[in-house]
């Protein structure tokens, strides 16, 4: 076994829990504790105080704070000089986002838990559009999560980097059944007002992407989750992709993805790994831990960060792309409540 990362968590809500416990299932991450004032009897050291928890040493913090806390606390560690893993967003709003650029944009110290590229089917989704097999990307629709996640699918399947866009939105109410969200099942389930709004973002440069999301369609399984990359040689809808391979051949091909556990399989419930045709566009890195998407993405951000604070790896998600995430997100709201253009201007990460 390699060296072990020590880490620290500033936060106790339910997605600091994600991260102490996946480390604990981790041989390269120790989670050295936890800052809070409050909390007693978790199964990590609890620090009352930051001084408390540096003199720990940990290799990075985790900022899993409220919107507002966590610019103050993440400009805080910087000074410090110690990296960060800032939970998203990393400010509540533009004028946020520019300060805090402002104070540790320079320090190179400060990235972003932005895991949902690192999800398995996303994952491989990337991996394939990388590849060429559709051609250069022009499109993205996103229909699944929200604001700044959304965003960070977009652009990263465009393979856009930080700059200019305009964003156009509208805002809908339609009535929808709503059984189910993170405290379980709605008894009985409501049928209830749903906001849905419709964004297109226009980069500078070329790309285009579509943003569809409706009131808590991460839980509501009544929603289905959609995703397209169109290319200039075909299309990737979900799990499907049209291309052309040649004169007049057109193929279709399935992304398929090996779950073991089902029927005769007794390996347990797992997921192994996902292809498209013979090739292998991802493989499970924590296979054995029977995790969810969720955890496996988070899992594997964590040890991204602690590849890059040892110098092993590229960074995971540098700050200046989690503010254009947010800044494109806050120009999606501001489109719909206006119905007007809202412009995404050059902003001083951009770089």
């Amino acid at each position: 076994m390699g060296s072990v990362t020590g880490f620290a968590i500033v936060g106790t809500g339910w997605r600091a829990e994600f991260f102490w416990r996946l480390a604990a299932a981790l041989d390269d991450l120790d989670c050295v504790g936890v800052v809070s004032r409050g909390k007693d009897g978790l199964p990590v050291p609890v620090f009352r105080t930051l001084d408390e928890c540096l003199a720990a040493k940990p290799a990075f913090v985790v900022t899993a704070t409220p919107w507002a806390v966590t610019p103050g606390l993440v400009a805080e560690l910087a000074e410090r000089g110690v990296p960060v893993l800032a939970e998203t967003p990393p400010a509540p709003d533009l004028a946020g986002l520019r300060e805090l650029w402002a104070k540790v944009g320079s320090t190179g110290l400060v990235q972003v838990a932005e895991q949902y590229t690192r999800m398995p089917s996303h994952a491989a989704r990337v991996a394939l559009v990388r590849k060429g097999i559709i051609g250069e990307p022009t499109r993205v629709d996103v229909s699944s999560t929200h604001q700044y996640h959304a965003v960070s699918l977009i652009r990263t399947l465009l393979g856009i980097g930080r700059g200019r866009a305009d964003v156009r939105a509208v805002r809908t109410i339609a009535r929808l059944t709503d059984p189910l969200s993170r405290d379980g099942w709605a008894e009985p389930a409501e049928v209830k007002d749903a906001a849905t709004v419709i964004a297109t973002v226009e980069f500078d440069g070329g790309g285009l992407g579509l943003y569809d999301f409706t009131d808590n369609q991460w839980h509501n399984q009544l929603l289905m989750r959609r995703l397209l990359v169109r290319g200039t040689l075909g299309e990737l809808r979900d799990n499907e992709v049209v291309r052309l391979t040649a004169p007049k051949t057109i193929v279709r091909t399935e992304i398929v993805r090996r779950q073991t556990g089902y029927d005769l399989d007794l390996d347990g419930f797992d997921t192994d790994h996902i292809t498209f045709g013979d090739e292998v566009l991802y493989r499970n890195p924590h296979q054995g831990r029977r995790w969810n998407d969720e955890e496996i993405a988070i899992a594997t951000l964590l040890r991204d960060m602690g590849s890059w604070v040892r110098g092993d790896g590229p960074e995971p998600y540098p700050l200046a792309d989690g503010l254009q995430d947010h800044r494109i997100a806050l120009a999606i709201d501001e489109a719909a409540n206006s119905g007007l253009v809202a412009r995404v201007d050059t902003e001083p990460w951009h770089g």
